[in-house]
């Protein structure tokens, strides 16, 4: 059969996979949670959810870093990747292996083709439906919830030496407006070097430091609250800001409970 990835890229499969390589954690989690689990044979060291996945599954390295031979040995019948997690370098060197498919996202709405892309390609289209409608449905009420609410601006770090923020063209940024906040990078693009003495982080209502991919701890909480004592500076879930599979599920409930913090 025919599919088409997101990037409308044409890739044939004869049969339906059932030996899945993933190198996108979220998409990981989004297979074992269409009830693929089994159909899992490689996965990447940053693959989080569920905890135990790593333990069963072939290692196969990071995003960025593979093990080619690994992923030979597994003998794939189809790879997953992402445009933004996975270099142009690691489909070529794959793309002799397996059929890749590539996942494109910048909203929302990319999510929900994503997931019942993997409905059809995998034959669960009911379970793809179902994570679909459950997404929407708590989207729906949390964005009722907000509204008429201000909209707190906020500067969202994802980096340290260098000070490296997320700005326009990016999920975080796209995910930082669905959780009601305005981004005071937005006029800039993808994830600039700053300094703290830029004058955009005087715009701040809000400071928040994502949980990945930098590990920010309580030091970098007091360093930037002595930089700007006035503005609350808070460690966010950046899986619930990047995150675009079924880890949504739990985003709009966390992005209700952050606007208590402001």
């Amino acid at each position: 059969m025919i599919f088409t990835d997101q990037l409308n890229r044409k890739l044939q499969i004869s049969e339906r996979a059932k030996r899945i390589v993933s190198l996108v954690p979220s998409q990981t989690e989004l297979l074992v949670d269409l009830g693929l689990e089994t159909s899992i044979v490689g996965v990447t060291k940053f693959c989080a959810h569920p905890k135990h996945l790593r333990k069963k599954k072939t290692v196969v390295g990071g995003t960025k870093q593979i093990h080619v031979e690994k992923i030979k040995a597994l003998q794939p019948d189809i790879i997953l990747c992402n445009k933004e997690e996975n270099t142009q370098s690691i489909i070529e060197e794959l793309e002799s292996i397996a059929p890749i498919h590539i996942s494109d996202i910048y909203n929302i709405d990319d999510c929900y083709a994503l997931i019942n892309m993997y409905g059809e390609l995998f034959q669960v289209k009911d379970k793809a439906l179902h994570i679909v409608s459950k997404i929407k449905k708590q989207r729906e009420q949390f964005q009722n919830n907000l509204k008429g609410n201000n909209k707190y601006k906020v500067a969202y770090f994802i980096w340290k030496a260098p000070w490296m923020v997320a700005a326009s063209h990016t999920f975080i940024d796209y995910m930082i407006n669905e959780a009601g906040f305005v981004n005071v990078f937005k006029e800039e693009k993808r994830y600039p070097e700053i300094e703290l003495n830029n004058s955009k982080l005087q715009e701040a209502d809000i400071i928040f430091l994502s949980s990945e991919p930098y590990p920010f701890k309580e030091a970098h909480i007091l360093e930037l609250r002595s930089n700007f004592p006035k503005v609350p500076v808070r460690i966010v879930d950046g899986e619930l800001f990047s995150w675009y599979g079924s880890r949504l599920l739990a985003s709009y409930t966390y992005f209700q409970s952050l606007h208590y913090l402001v």
